[in-house]
């Protein structure tokens, strides 16, 4: 079986398939992914999706010649049965996503069995994606069809690079929260290496979601998940410009559009051009025409309306009830301003063609585009380019995302009939001047940044983020370095080996009581076995306290630092460093007790040589602005002998001359060791990098710019670490 280096994953495929009195038919799709990803080397890639057809309507020779037939056009099928369509596409994708992206969230269902059906197809495609890729294959999926595959697939192929396109809206936060499953999708899309979406709104929206509801930050839209560096960017998808040029150059678009302006002579034409869906804001469009026909009288009978609605899904009450609301409102108005010579609305409740909807772009004087909520719109951009040389005023909704890269257009507020009405008036009265000017700067606009660059910016962006990841992943500790650090281990005479605690022993604990994060047996049983080998010195320096530390490890052979060096553990007795930090202590606690009072969640703990204001269990936007303002006033009542540091998830203050830096020295001046190995995961353990003799093993536990010569993913990672030196010194 071949496998690919680019895998496209859509829930459709760009051929639809129908079967009509036995006989399957193939209809090529001309829409914007197909001609956007014809840009893309075609020699060695494959497209993965849906062929459109129920595979209950199918029988075994069916599916081996839809196979075939699709192969042969450089597309693998994934059958969906009736029951998918319903559960997995009609249920979960469109009653339960699509309405809540698009913040119509009363219109939302969410079934069980919507959530199983939506598992189940994704891991289906999957399934048919790792069968056709290669381990480092290219592999872009998308849509909100499928936001659980990135991470199923990434569990199946680790090196493959993984981008992934959201073609809707991402709503805010305060949205997106309200989906029981929201966590799983974020999870699933942060299996992808490249995340895009059309406008950098619904780029913030995303990372606003993966902060408060999974915890991660973002670092200049980039996300760092599992030791992996996950980038989150805006790639607005454009039109073919030269598809939609040569339509309207066309002696039949040409016709049409002259034939169009003899029907209608002398009016004005407002076109409307959209699919069933409340997200369009068709209702909202149709009160504002009547409010300005309401408004400006001298326009009745000067100006026409032709309304143009494609059928869809018209089997859901919904949008039954959506198309009959419409055809009222259409009935209505029609019959408070029309006559027998005159109807101010030419209704259409039917899909056109292209070559049927460009010149009714083309006579168009007014453009209305008016979704209450679009992820881009691309018939404003279709309305710009068709128009060519003839003058003609686009009417954008704020809420598209379109209206970020055509700033010319009129801008409303879809919700605001008033404005719709005022805009129409407007584009009725502007000079013909400025109707080409702003259509030639749209059209520039819309020339310089085709669908084709949109597939190969976003192709391009994945290669640059994989570059950036490979560059991270240098100093990844791999097997073969982790061998060569056990036999110099095995071979030296004296050894040290200094351990952070927290974030490096031990994963961070939601509570800040020491009893938290007190380490298990395994832990437990494995310091006590580093600290017993041979001719081997174990420091554990750490930030934590040193009745915490004495409790854990008091009764290891381990030397014991606590509170970043303040005290240290000899010979069974601790001695402490010649500090007196009680006037600082004085001088910061009211503030600290101010900002507690102020911030629920917050806590204060006190250690001997040092005052730490915990907030990780702070909402995480107070977090933020409280800590900001916190290590402000903090920094401004100490002297320069103390320091404010900033941690994970908490503020500490402490005397400047007490760091692992200062510790490690005192060590290593100690002892003449020919091993040296220190791992650390913040700032603290920078220091300690530092101090350190050139051919140490310097290990940073986690992601962030280090002066580490190595890196490990995680906890999990170090201690396996650690493992491996006890195991590989037992088989001496």
């Amino acid at each position: 079986m071949q496998k690919f280096s680019t895998v496209i994953v859509s829930n459709r495929l760009p051929v639809k398939v129908e079967k009509k009195d036995g006989k399957l038919n193939y209809i090529q799709s001309d829409g914007g992914l197909p001609t956007a990803l014809a840009s893309l080397d075609a020699t060695d890639r494959v497209w993965i999706g849906w062929p459109g057809i129920a595979n209950d309507d199918l029988t075994d020779e069916d599916r081996a010649d839809i196979t075939k037939e699709l192969e042969s056009r450089g597309c693998y099928p994934v059958f969906l049965s009736n029951d998918d369509v319903q559960l997995f596409y009609e249920g979960y994708a469109n009653d339960t996503l699509w309405p809540l992206f698009h913040y119509f969230q009363s219109y939302m269902i969410n079934r069980d069995e919507y959530w199983r059906s939506y598992s189940s197809v994704n891991r289906a495609y999957r399934d048919a994606t790792t069968k056709f890729a290669k381990p480092d294959a290219r592999i872009w999926i998308h849509d909100y069809h499928l936001m659980l595959l990135p991470g199923m697939v990434r569990a199946k192929l680790p090196q493959s690079v993984i981008g992934y396109f959201h073609h809707i809206p991402f709503p805010s936060y305060e949205v997106f929260r309200l989906l029981p499953e929201r966590k799983e999708l974020l999870e699933g899309l942060l299996g992808a290496d490249l995340i895009g979406f059309h406008i950098y709104d619904y780029a913030r929206h995303f990372l606003s979601s993966c902060l408060r509801l999974l915890g991660l930050t973002d670092d200049h839209g980039s996300v760092h998940v599992d030791g992996r560096m996950v980038s989150v960017d805006s790639f607005p998808i454009s039109i073919d410009y030269g598809r939609f040029v040569s339509m309207r150059e066309s002696p039949d678009a040409i016709a049409q559009h002259e034939s169009l302006l003899e029907t209608y002579q002398g009016q004005k034409i407002i076109f409307s051009e959209d699919r069933l869906d409340y997200s369009k804001g068709i209702p909202e469009r149709l009160e504002g025409y009547r409010r300005f026909l309401e408004d400006n009288p001298d326009y009745l009978g000067q100006v026409v309306l032709i309304m143009v609605v494609s059928p869809s899904r018209t089997g859901v009450e919904t949008y039954q009830q959506l198309q009959l609301q419409i055809e009222q409102l259409v009935s209505r108005i029609n019959g408070e301003f029309g006559t027998a010579e005159w109807m101010p609305i030419v209704y259409q409740f039917q899909t056109l063609t292209l070559e049927e909807i460009v010149p009714m772009f083309m006579a168009a004087d007014a453009m209305l585009v008016t979704p209450r909520r679009d992820g881009m719109n691309l018939v404003a951009k279709e309305y710009v380019v068709s128009k060519g040389d003839i003058p003609g005023v686009l009417i954008l909704s704020e809420m598209a995302g379109a209206i970020d890269e055509l700033p010319e257009a009129l801008a409303v507020n879809p919700n605001d009939t008033l404005a719709i009405a005022r805009a129409l008036r407007q584009s009725f009265t502007m000079s013909k001047k400025e109707q080409i000017e702003r259509l030639h700067a749209m059209q520039k606009r819309i020339k310089d940044h085709p669908v084709k660059r949109w597939g190969t910016d976003f192709m391009s962006e994945l290669e640059k983020v994989h570059e950036r990841q490979t560059e991270e992943a240098i100093l990844d500790l791999k097997n073969e370095q982790l061998e060569l650090l056990v036999d110099r281990f095995n071979h030296a005479k004296e050894r040290v080996i200094m351990l952070d605690y927290d974030g490096t022993l031990q994963t961070f604990k939601s509570s800040t009581a020491p009893s938290a994060a007190a380490p298990s047996a395994t832990l437990r049983k494995l310091i006590a076995s580093l600290a017993g080998l041979p001719h081997t010195r174990l420091c554990i320096i750490s930030g934590r306290s040193k009745d915490a530390l004495d409790s854990w490890f008091g009764d290891t052979d381990a030397q014991l630092i606590a509170e970043h060096g303040a005290w240290t553990k000899r010979h069974g007795e601790w001695h402490k460093r010649n500090i007196d930090f009680e006037p600082a202590r004085e001088a910061i606690q009211p503030i600290l007790d101010d900002y507690t009072s102020r911030t629920p969640g917050s806590t204060i703990e006190h250690k001997d040589f040092a005052s730490v204001w915990h907030y990780r269990n702070v909402p995480v936007d107070l977090a933020l602005v409280r800590a900001y303002n916190l290590r402000h006033e903090l920094r401004s009542v100490v002297d320069s002998d103390i320091a404010v540091h900033s941690g994970n998830k908490i503020i500490e203050v402490k005397p400047s001359s007490v760091t692992k830096q200062v510790a490690v020295e005192a060590i290593l001046g100690e002892y003449d060791a020919d091993f040296v190995l220190a791992a650390g995961d913040d700032y603290t353990d920078e220091g300690m990098f530092e101090a350190a003799p050139h051919d140490a093993y310097t290990i940073k536990v986690g992601l962030g710019e280090t002066a580490a010569s190595y890196r490990v993913a995680g906890v999990a990672s170090m201690l396996k670490v650690l493992q491996r030196i006890v195991e590989a010194d037992a088989r001496k």
